[in-house]
């Protein structure tokens, strides 16, 4: 587990590349909100998760739960959804927009990813 990273991950920079090339530069990476969203726009105060399919148990997946070691396995899986809800309940407890994507999104759809963020950008601008 220690290759796996916090930052910087595959599906971070091509979301990161997919959103400069819409012209959706100006984010922060790891901004120091509670959570820590993996890319955040603070003007704007939209955060954005890139969350792994795996490790948060992605309800468009739906892997299954691997075979071994599920004492360990389960309750980890459950923490990390647990905690996935706590960062969202405070950013949005403090006026933040939050915006999860999924690995498996960035792969098939990454047009319709941005557009998202985008649209949600757009209307953010507004209220300010």
């Amino acid at each position: 587990m220690r290759a796996n990273r916090r930052k910087n991950t595959g599906p971070e920079i091509t979301l990161r590349r997919a959103l400069r090339e819409a012209g959706l530069s100006g984010y922060r990476l790891q901004w120091k909100v509670p959570g820590r969203p993996d890319i955040a726009y603070p003007g704007r105060k939209v955060a954005i998760f890139v969350n792994g399919c795996f490790w948060h148990m992605c309800p468009r997946c739906n892997l299954p739960l691997p075979r071994s070691n599920q004492d360990y396995w389960i309750p980890k899986l459950r923490r990390n959804k647990e905690r996935d809800s706590e960062k969202r309940e405070a950013l949005e407890e403090t006026g933040w927009t939050v915006i999860t994507v999924w690995e498996c999104e960035i792969r098939t759809e990454i047009e319709a990813v941005v557009g998202r963020i985008a649209h949600e950008l757009d209307g953010r601008s507004k209220e300010l």
